[in-house]
């Protein structure tokens, strides 16, 4: 016994090294186990909404309509009416379905509208003001999801968050600092004042309170979808347009969509893996990597030891450049879905791999036959007393979207405009390359990383997943699998443990502060990997269904995320 409990305690130890100096606060090893349902999302106000939904009789969608209106109050910066995502669900008896409510390019987007005169791109553009901005589709989506699987009538849904915008709600310390931040680009692009923006410096405990966005909120309880893409809302939004250089119409706002996917699913390790298609990139990068991974033996080698490190790398290094050429919204380009998960090709891509040195990105080329949204987004993960489960991804692009707040509505719009490939073979402003399949059209969707995911084990549901982070979403994702399936971890060390990221270009490895040992570093680094620290890699909200049946969530400390349930 002595010899098996020595490892896992050094593992333990090494994990609250490698916690500490990334500056994460840990929680409790073993988070507690709840027979009926768990929440968690990246704020407690929204976990403690979507509790209550459960609680009150509500199923898994439900509780993620409810979570997703009360994120667009109490977390700004990346829950919103004002952008997109995508929703992976697996009902009690295990049917899935996938929802894409990702924005979509106004009907007078142009290929080229933000190059200018000698074709080179002009970032400001896409980033920030009204031209930024893509249709919105969370509304729909969200309408749509409680249409198909929904119990509890629909403005019931909304009074949480309608109260929580009407009366305000206590900001943390992390959100203080994000408000201070961009109070300057707050002003600047609404000039005629917004709730985010006060006299005096937020702090901690400050409360915000967003009258105008209770107001929308209740013409979307009332009124459903009619109650932002028609009437009063779009009639603000259009105007908002009018304001700046905007051009999304009435007529982008009544033809928008969401639309149900066939979701995307592979083994790993006898494991199902369910997660989301394009026009997202993450389903098939999550399946790629694992697939190429699948041959070495991880646990045996260890948790971030030099062979497992030099693997997963090599392995992201190979995906990232298939999703540059290959992935893209599928009803503009023929994404050739089943070639990039085929074990076999996947296995191909890594036979050139040199466990001696590292590969080079500019040898490495797309699979024969990136754009990202920014860190961010945000993700929930739920799961019900009757075993439905819901991974829901959303984002409005960059932190606070294009900080415009539309006049007299209260809600941020996204920047998504700037995840197209603005010029086909240039990076955007997170350094990933994107090509053709990803270029501007009117209507189309532009390419995603978020990677909602559900895994089952022997035909039960096993795990629910997924985080924000931009091109960081997927390995993260990935290595959130791995802890839980090759590493024995539980959900909260799988969640907590410290993250890595290579993209296939820039050409380096990005890493959590002391996330792999002196040791390994030395060897990587005398093989011809560039090693780069940063700061922290997503925000990951799970849940696990244990042996017993019973359910734990694991909440990022990255965050201000809260896994709670009953």
């Amino acid at each position: 016994m002595k010899r098996k409990a020595l490892p896992y305690r050094l593992l333990s130890l090494f994990f609250a090294l490698c916690i500490a100096s990334c500056g994460i606060v840990k929680q409790d090893q073993s988070p507690p186990s709840y027979a009926n349902g768990v929440v968690v999302t990246a704020h407690p106000e929204a976990s403690a909404v979507g509790l209550q939904v459960l609680k009150d009789g509500g199923n898994a969608v439900d509780a993620a309509v409810a979570v997703q209106f009360a994120l667009a109050v109490v977390y700004p910066n990346a829950g919103n009416i004002g952008g997109g995502g995508f929703m992976v669900h697996r009902s009690a008896n295990g049917g899935f379905t996938a929802l894409d409510f990702r924005e979509a390019a106004p009907a007078a987007a142009t290929r080229d509208m933000y190059l200018d005169e000698a074709g080179n791109p002009i970032t400001a553009l896409s980033l920030r003001g009204q031209l930024a901005s893509g249709v919105p589709g969370v509304v729909d989506g969200m309408v749509k999801a409680h249409q198909a699987h929904g119990k509890l009538d629909w403005p019931a849904l909304l009074q949480p968050a309608i109260r929580l915008a009407q009366q305000g709600f206590p900001i943390t310390e992390m959100q203080a600092k994000e408000l201070n931040s961009r109070k300057e680009s707050f002003q600047q692009h609404n000039p005629e004042g917004t709730a985010l923006v006060k006299e005096t410096e937020w702090k901690a405990g400050d409360t915000l309170v967003q009258t105008e966005l209770a107001h929308t909120l209740s013409l979307i309880g009332e009124k459903g979808r009619a109650g932002f893409y028609e009437g009063e809302t779009a009639d603000r939004i259009v105007e908002e347009m009018a304001s700046g250089n905007g051009i999304i119409s009435y007529d982008d706002l009544r033809n928008y969509e969401a639309k149900w996917r066939e979701p995307v699913a592979a083994t790993y390790r006898g494991y199902r893996v369910v997660s989301m298609p394009p026009p997202s990139s993450g389903g098939i990068a999550l399946i790629s990597l694992l697939k190429s991974v699948e041959a070495y033996p991880l646990s045996k080698w260890g948790f971030q030891q030099d062979s497992t490190m030099r693997v997963m790398i090599e392995a992201e290094r190979r995906v990232y450049a298939d999703r540059a050429t290959h992935l893209g919204d599928p009803d503009f380009y023929d994404v050739p879905q089943a070639m990039l998960i085929d074990s076999a090709y996947n296995a191909g891509r890594m036979g050139n791999m040199n466990f001696s040195h590292a590969s080079f990105s500019s040898d490495i080329h797309a699979g024969g036959l990136p754009d990202a949204e920014h860190e961010e987004t945000t993700h929930f993960s739920i799961v019900d007393q009757e075993g439905n489960a819901v991974a829901i991804t959303t984002t409005i692009n960059g932190s606070y979207g294009s900080h415009v707040v539309v006049a007299g509505a209260g809600f941020l719009l996204n920047n998504e405009m700037d995840d197209f490939s603005v010029k086909p073979g240039a990076p955007n402003m997170y350094g990933l390359i994107g090509g053709a399949a990803n270029a501007i059209e009117p209507g189309k969707r532009m390419l995603s990383s978020m990677t909602p995911t559900i895994l089952e084990k022997d035909g039960k549901l096993f795990m629910v997943v997924g985080t924000p982070g931009g091109s960081t979403i997927m390995t993260s994702v990935f290595q959130t699998i791995l802890n839980v399936v090759d590493f024995g971890m539980g959900i909260q060390d799988a969640v907590e443990a410290p993250r890595f990221h290579h993209q296939w270009l820039p050409d380096e490895v990005a890493l959590e502060k002391a996330a792999v040992s002196e040791q390994v570093r030395r060897s990587l680094s005398a093989t011809g990997y560039k090693l780069v620290d940063r700061s922290s890699i997503g925000r990951v909200d799970a849940v696990l269904v244990l042996p017993d049946g019973r359910l734990q969530g694991g909440a990022d400390p990255r965050g201000d995320d809260t896994a709670l349930g009953y």
